[in-house]
């Protein structure tokens, strides 16, 4: 089982990655969206803005009213952001659990 501290560096990693990319996802995602990421097996969540095709204002805590929500154990979290564990046969195998508006989820799988 992975720690916090893994789970909190898995996703400021996940917002690198995409804040290098933000130019190129710009265009693509145009929306400006609530995020929140829940630990299962850890209890604990994390929650920011995805704004621009970045994550921004990436803190601690839960945001019931997060427009987009992704929902895994501290393992998968860490292997879907390190590229071990795929989103697509995770999701649809309900490894994880994303739950979004359906455009929403077609614009997230540009950026995945």
């Amino acid at each position: 089982m992975a720690t916090v501290e893994e789970c909190r560096a898995a996703l400021q990693k996940l917002a690198e990655h995409l804040a290098s990319k933000a130019a190129e996802t710009r265009e693509k995602l145009d929306f400006d969206r609530t995020l929140a990421c829940r630990v299962t097996d850890l209890d604990v969540a994390f929650h920011g803005r995805l704004a621009g095709g970045q994550i921004l204002d990436l803190t601690d805590g839960d945001d019931p009213r997060a427009k987009i929500k992704l929902t895994s154990s501290s393992d998968d979290l860490v292997d879907l952001v390190n590229g071990r564990l795929n989103v697509m046969p995770a999701w649809t195998s309900g490894r994880i659990k994303i739950e979004a508006g359906v455009l929403d989820l077609l614009k997230l799988r540009k950026l995945l």
